[in-house]
């Protein structure tokens, strides 16, 4: 029988099978942070019981942390507390934590992948919906609840039933200055933020098989946007030469045979899947969000849709939406005045995404009335812009280099936008208020965030 990428990592990883109910599911590595761990370690204390594979599981904090002065106390009392709290359990349980001012601190799906945690073949899960973006690299990986943290830190299994099963295939060339976060608006948009419900989601194609490992992780990142379970890639020479040398990668003899493993796992030619979507690369415009969900983007030389355009059921919500963002119907999207950029976040805070930023504004001065914040999503990240000069050339373009968190992309640290103003977001989120109460967002690439900076609106 054919078996798609996603059936032979699950078929490897069911412990066992419940007749009418779900499987018992063994995970590979568990991603902890402080926001949804302290509940579940307080569950393991209450009944007497240690975590199971401690070596299994990577802390770090990233949702808490403040992203300037780090060296200083959390001003912050909850802050402070989940952080702490951090630390001590992962001391108690005997697990190595990256907590604030370690060298390997950062946005939990940034170190994962750049310390070489994250690997083919995996199962992976971690209390945090964007556990989506380990997919990149040919694995199942997803967000969990407290409970089901704890559930994996006791036993080392989840019970999950086996997800639907779709493709969604991008051939050809991307156009100039369309990057994976544009891919990846583009398929929300057409597909909606219900459309994936139900589904795992393969991404196949040229187009993807031409990204770099940092560009499949922003797209695989964001599949949990579409109502997917998670998204997935399959691996090839781009994954496998990001992953060598890498510090908790197999080294030599054992790299080559750990490759030969990894060489397995694609989707088989005439494999089932339960849909199956194409979409042309070429179509592909530099894409932005006008509204309160990440399927209502639009091309940036686009016009915001008119409710007489959009299905019956979605008049009310598209109506609802220009109104917290004080669009009109028809209204270019170009032009639109903002007030801050955040250019950061476990969908484009790497490396890759800061060189185009400065490329982009090297030479250049920010608009006067904007706030411009990048934000590193490690320490790795920042190291790295800082050897490069980076931050020399944001700094000049008066742009503020922040230490690494998950900072503005939502509202739960000192990083926030504030009420009524408008941020071009690299993000994945523009729900209301998730960058502070009242704040407006319009995700988009770090190329567009960034024009948008030096303009100080929204450019075609």
């Amino acid at each position: 029988m054919k078996k798609t990428l996603f059936d032979k990592i699950w078929e490897k990883h069911v412990v066992k099978t419940i007749e009418n109910g779900p499987s018992v599911f063994y995970i590979d590595r568990h991603y902890v942070h402080e926001v949804t761990s302290p509940q579940a370690f307080a569950g393991l204390d209450a009944r007497g019981i240690k975590v199971r594979r401690p070596d299994l599981v990577t802390a770090t904090a990233d949702h808490n942390v403040p992203t300037i002065n780090q060296h200083l106390p959390i001003a912050d009392e909850l802050s402070a507390l989940q952080v702490a709290k951090l630390e001590d359990n992962c001391t108690n349980h005997g697990i190595e934590a990256f907590g604030l001012n370690h060298k390997h601190q950062g946005i939990v799906h940034v170190i994962g992948p750049e310390m070489g945690f994250t690997q083919p073949g995996m199962t992976m899960v971690c209390g945090d919906s964007h556990t989506s973006t380990h997919g990149a690299f040919g694995a199942i990986a997803f967000g969990i609840g407290t409970s089901e943290v704890e559930m994996v830190l006791a036993t080392q299994c989840l019970m999950q039933r086996k997800p639907k099963q779709m493709r969604i295939n991008v051939n050809g060339e991307l156009n100039e200055g369309v990057t994976a976060k544009d891919v990846i608006l583009y398929v929300i948009a057409k597909l909606t933020t219900s459309g994936g419900t139900g589904y795992f989601v393969e991404f196949a194609g040229d187009t993807f098989r031409n990204m770099s490992m940092e560009e499949r992780m922003t797209v695989c990142n964001m599949s949990i946007e579409m109502g997917a379970r998670g998204g997935l890639i399959a691996p090839d020479q781009t994954t496998y030469d990001y992953l060598k040398g890498r510090q908790h990668v197999p080294q030599g003899e054992a790299f080559d045979a750990a490759v030969e493993r990894w060489s397995q796992l694609y989707s088989d030619e005439e494999a089932a899947f339960d849909a199956e979507l194409h979409y042309k690369a070429s179509e592909i415009p530099p894409m932005i969000t006008f509204g309160t969900n990440p399927g209502m983007g639009i091309g940036v030389n686009q016009s915001i849709p008119r409710t007489s355009e959009v299905e019956a059921g979605q008049q009310q919500t598209l109506s609802k939406a220009l109104s917290y963002m004080e669009f009109g119907e028809g209204d270019a999207i170009a032009g639109k005045k903002i007030d801050y950029v955040f250019i950061g976040s476990c969908t484009n805070g790497r490396i890759e995404d800061l060189r185009q930023v400065a490329g982009i504004v090297k030479g250049q001065q920010k608009a006067p009335h904007v706030t411009a914040w990048i934000v590193p999503g490690s320490k790795a990240v920042e190291a790295q812009a800082i050897e490069e000069g980076i931050d020399a050339v944001l700094k000049e373009a008066g742009f503020e280099l922040r230490q690494p968190g998950c900072s503005a992309c939502l509202a739960m640290n000192d990083d926030k936008i504030p009420a009524g103003k408008y941020c071009v977001s690299t993000s994945n989120r523009n729900f209301e208020g998730r960058q502070g109460p009242g704040s407006r967002t319009l995700l988009a690439s770090p190329i567009t965030a960034a024009k948008a900076a030096l303009s100080g609106v929204v450019e075609a």
